[in-house]
């Protein structure tokens, strides 16, 4: 059983664990001609970099990439960043793991999740729509690999079960939007959220780790996923042309640019909807994990390292403000108020703290 994750561990403790290896490799100094054999090592809570300098020759072909290991080591600070020390490397053996302590995972139950994609497929008016997106959310084919399927590699929703937390997330906001904006299809716009990353699940691997597939890399997800809705739509006798055109305009051009990776701009009030709805959730999603990770050196620093989707670090607010955030009943971070109300700390009505969010 795993005792230590990465989120937990401090410099100097001392570490015996099981990890993933997701890279290796044994590096020689250009200046000292010393080598030393250079890891990766993951678990649900992060990555850390450990290195063994001595006696590894005879271990290095022991193990390989995305084999779980039992290590003994030593963490330490380097420039800033936490690593690892190795004195002793040995593969685990399947038995005495479970995987699920290696791979980063939804925090939501995934179940409620895909009941409530159910929900808001059945709620589809358009009897064309709904059936094709009935026939593709409750294909037994399908239905499996959504609910355990990343959204990304690493850009944002990058765990099992990130694409259906990415899904209903958006479910939520185009309802919104289309009540604001009642010019918007709203059939339409929930059709594509529920397909635009269809092809994802083809599109990664995401057994051991989470990587691209043969067909990932030489496809993409867009391909991909206009290919398996051709091939629903195919089954539906009478389904609209121009309808099924509309439909995979919003798949082709979610990215919103030739440079993101999208053949088509978006040239519909839906695909534009679409578009900036996606891009939102994304980016919320990497600014939520951001904010969650092990804060940067020093510890008790209010910013973050630095996101390479957003190509920026993140300053923690509530922490610069001064706010104790805790776990609230929910499961979600909330506001930890005064014991009671005259007590000394608690914020005035006109203290700066009360407009965080």
């Amino acid at each position: 059983m795993k005792s230590h994750f990465v989120v937990d561990l401090s410099d100097g403790q001392i570490v015996v664990s099981q990890f993933l290896v997701r890279e290796k490799e044994i590096r020689t100094s250009a200046r000292t001609g010393s080598s030393w054999l250079q890891l990766e090592l993951v678990d649900r809570t992060g990555a850390i970099s450990g290195k063994m300098w001595e006696n590894f020759a005879a271990l290095a072909p022991t193990f390989e990439r995305e084999d779980v290991v039992q290590i003994r080591g030593r963490v330490k600070l380097f420039n800033g960043q936490k690593e690892l020390t190795l004195e002793q490397i040995v593969p685990a053996l399947e038995r005495d793991y479970d995987l699920s302590d290696f791979l980063p995972h939804t925090k939501y139950d995934v179940e409620k999740m895909y009941a409530d994609l159910c929900a808001a497929v059945v709620g589809v008016k358009n009897p064309w729509l709904r059936r094709l997106l009935t026939e593709t959310v409750e294909d037994p084919a399908i239905a499996p690999r959504l609910k355990r399927a990343p959204a990304a590699m690493t850009m944002h929703h990058a765990f099992i079960g990130g694409l259906l937390e990415h899904i209903v997330s958006l479910v939520g906001l185009a309802a919104g939007v289309s009540a604001h904006y009642p010019e918007l299809d709203a059939d339409l716009l929930v059709a594509g959220v529920v397909l635009h990353d269809i092809g994802k699940i083809e599109e990664l691997r995401y057994g051991r780790s989470i990587d691209y597939s043969t067909e990932g890399r030489l496809l993409g997800h867009i391909v991909i996923g206009i290919c398996m809705v051709r091939e629903k739509i195919k089954g539906i006798p009478g389904f609209p042309p121009q309808l099924a055109s509309l439909l995979e305009h919003l798949i082709v051009s979610h990215h919103g640019s030739h440079e993101f990776g999208s053949p088509s701009l978006p040239q519909t009030r839906e695909a534009v909807a679409l578009h900036f709805l996606d891009d939102m959730d994304s980016k919320m999603g990497a600014v939520r994990a951001t904010l969650d990770a092990a804060p940067y050196a020093p510890l008790d620093s209010v910013w973050t390292e630095r996101n390479p989707s957003l190509r920026r670090p993140l300053l923690r607010a509530d922490k610069f403000l001064g706010i104790d955030r805790q776990p609230g009943s929910n499961g979600t971070p909330g506001v930890k108020e005064a014991e009671t109300p005259g007590e000394k700390d608690s914020p005035r009505k006109d203290d700066p703290r009360l407009f965080h969010g």
